[in-house]
């Protein structure tokens, strides 16, 4: 999935749509929880070289909110990334040149909703 396609496919699935907060970088485009206000997705254009990649060319990446235990695997893989400018810790940058496959894609930006909403808590027996 490309830049373009992942930002209409968040809009569509989450219903939000793109914040850009950083005046100085207008295309870093943040998605985040209307009810609590946090990030789970982090679209950029960096240089490829910040990816440890040859050349200056820039890139499209996403931060992603992921699983730690996850994180060592999907690195381990082709357009997986620590995080870029993020905890590496709990978030992974994922190259958005088609690299990685659409469904885990989804699957990954369905993972950091999850992991960013606001916890619902128990209701009170009456």
């Amino acid at each position: 999935m490309n830049r373009a396609a992942l930002e209409t496919w968040i809009g569509t699935h989450y219903g939000v749509q793109a914040d850009h907060p950083w005046m100085r970088s207008p295309t870093y485009a943040v998605f985040r929880h209307a009810d609590n206000q946090k990030w789970f997705a982090v679209i950029m254009d960096i240089p490829q070289a910040r990816l440890g990649l040859p050349g200056e060319e820039m890139c499209s990446v996403v931060n992603l909110k992921c699983d730690p235990l996850l994180i060592g695997s999907l690195r381990c893989e082709a357009g997986f990334f620590p995080a870029y400018h993020m905890n590496k810790a709990n978030w992974i940058t994922v190259l958005l040149n088609e690299t990685v496959p659409d469904e885990p894609l989804a699957m990954l930006v369905d993972m950091s909703f999850q992991a960013t909403q606001a916890k619902k808590r128990p209701q009170k027996r009456k």
